[in-house]
């Protein structure tokens, strides 16, 4: 057994020999108060005298049981232990030597006491042993003395044999009870540690499970988006060539309100486009398949700060990137995903705000080396989400929005663009405290090919605030 281990059982055997010490007191202050019906059968001229020697004992008993309950009796349950055993021993020995001595009867009960130590005390082999030996002693020195010589009866040398026998029995049942608690704590130690392991186990693959139905939900979406693409694109193409032509028309500048009617027509219809736009990212995107073109990760996220420049305003921003930032990847389709994420950051703190006037709005973006990759974390001290929301963030058209403010659509592509650059997008949060997002970029200095050749992916598509 390593020492560690041996630490942890000796741990918990001292709480298991406190307890066991704490019933074999009580029950010794039974026995040893009940044996008065011996003493009257035995020796009823002298029952008063050996009456009062065990209730003597009964009440040391009764105090060291009290000590047992005690803060300290933890640490010195083994030494309290062997104090009350060692004391009905002494009574027993003071009544062999006022009755018959080596021809008492209470002989048996040395006997008695050294079985009950062995088989059901918490003892250690040495620990039984001196019992016996001390007990042996106590036996001799008592005859001994109610002989007044040493003159060696055969009745002092049958019961010494006896008690010896008794010895070497409470001894080798000490011997394998101590055995047996070892192997025993040994097996729940080793359970213990599998359990643990088997926990852990189940968390990955639970994890695993969660990623596979994300990749699941992100197929059957990209399925059913290829097949409305096409019948979608093409009108909204005709739509957008007949209302440019129609704002060209020199009719239109002469009315304000056709003019504004257009215009409005024609938003609207870009907002399709992007729309559609989302959506080939799902329909057309390639697992596994990451752009390899060299960017400055720094300078994407300015762009990104730029574009959400008047949804932050009034909010601190502060920002911890290393001194190299170069990665591989989109760079449009970054700063899409850093604006998506930015802007549902300030969404959030304007909500927290409406809840806590007093609050700073505030978001980190922070970025470190992590195994030859870029770590970025974007958090804000918002409003949190709820843990029942957690798990469905990255869903396509799962939002929290109010109907109109959003189809839930862009944290969903986010998560399919990080994908596409090998990476994985993370959510952490406390509601009503702070959100973080987290994802990862290869950097340039662990792809020569790409630094070599800045081959630029296709431009990525827009990116829809969540």
């Amino acid at each position: 057994m390593d020492a560690a281990l041996h630490r942890d059982y000796q741990a918990e055997l001292a709480e298991f020999r406190l307890a066991y010490s704490r019933t074999g007191c009580a029950v010794a202050c039974v026995l040893v108060a009940g044996g008065v019906a011996l003493d009257r059968a035995f020796y009823p001229a002298q029952a008063g005298e050996l009456g009062l020697v065990r209730g003597l004992t009964t009440l040391a008993l009764m105090g060291l049981l009290a000590l047992l309950y005690t803060a300290p009796a933890r640490r010195w349950a083994r030494e309290l232990t062997l104090l009350w055993l060692v004391l009905p021993q002494l009574m027993i020995g003071w009544m062999i030597y006022d009755t018959q001595g080596a021809a008492s009867p209470y002989v048996f009960g040395l006997s008695l006491a050294l079985y009950a130590a062995g088989i059901l005390m918490p003892m250690s082999f040495l620990q039984s042993v001196g019992l016996g030996v001390f007990t042996c002693a106590i036996y001799f020195a008592a005859c001994m003395a109610h002989a007044r010589g040493w003159a060696i009866a055969p009745e002092l040398l049958g019961n010494t044999v006896f008690l010896l026998f008794s010895v070497t029995i409470s001894a080798g049942c000490t011997f394998y009870n101590e055995r047996g608690r070892l192997r025993l704590f040994a097996l729940q130690h080793e359970v213990s540690e599998k359990n643990a392991s088997l926990q852990q186990t189940n968390q990955k693959l639970a994890q695993i499970k969660g990623h596979m139905v994300q990749q699941e939900k992100m197929a059957a979406l990209g399925t059913l988006s290829a097949g409305l693409l096409h019948e979608v694109n093409n009108p909204v193409n005709y739509s957008m060539m007949a209302l440019n032509m129609a704002l060209a028309d020199p009719a239109v500048a002469t009315s304000a309100d056709l003019k504004e009617s257009l215009t409005d027509a024609k938003d609207g219809m870009l907002r399709v486009q992007r729309i559609v736009t989302d959506l080939k990212t799902f329909a057309y995107q390639k697992p596994g398949a990451s752009p390899a073109r060299v960017f400055l990760f720094e300078k994407a996220l300015q762009s990104a700060l730029r574009l959400t420049g008047f949804e932050l305003k009034g909010v601190a921003v502060d920002t911890d990137l290393p001194l190299d930032t170069h990665v591989v990847g989109d760079e449009p389709a970054m700063i899409g995903v850093l604006v998506n994420l930015l802007g549902n950051a300030a969404l959030a703190l304007r909500k927290a705000r409406q809840a806590r006037p007093a609050l700073e709005p505030r978001i980190t973006v922070r970025a470190e080396h992590q195994a030859g990759r870029l770590a970025v974390h974007v958090r804000d001290n918002g409003t949190g989400i709820a843990p029942e929301h957690l798990t469905r963030v990255f869903e396509p058209f799962f939002t929290t929005r109010e109907v109109g403010q959003g189809l839930g659509l862009g944290l969903s592509v986010c998560y399919a663009i990080v994908q596409r650059h090998g990476g994985l997008l993370t959510v952490e949060s406390e509601e009503g405290a702070w959100t973080q997002f987290s994802f990862d970029l290869a950097l340039a200095d662990n792809n020569p090919e790409a630094a070599r050749t800045g081959a630029a992916a296709p431009a990525p598509p827009s990116v829809a605030h969540a």
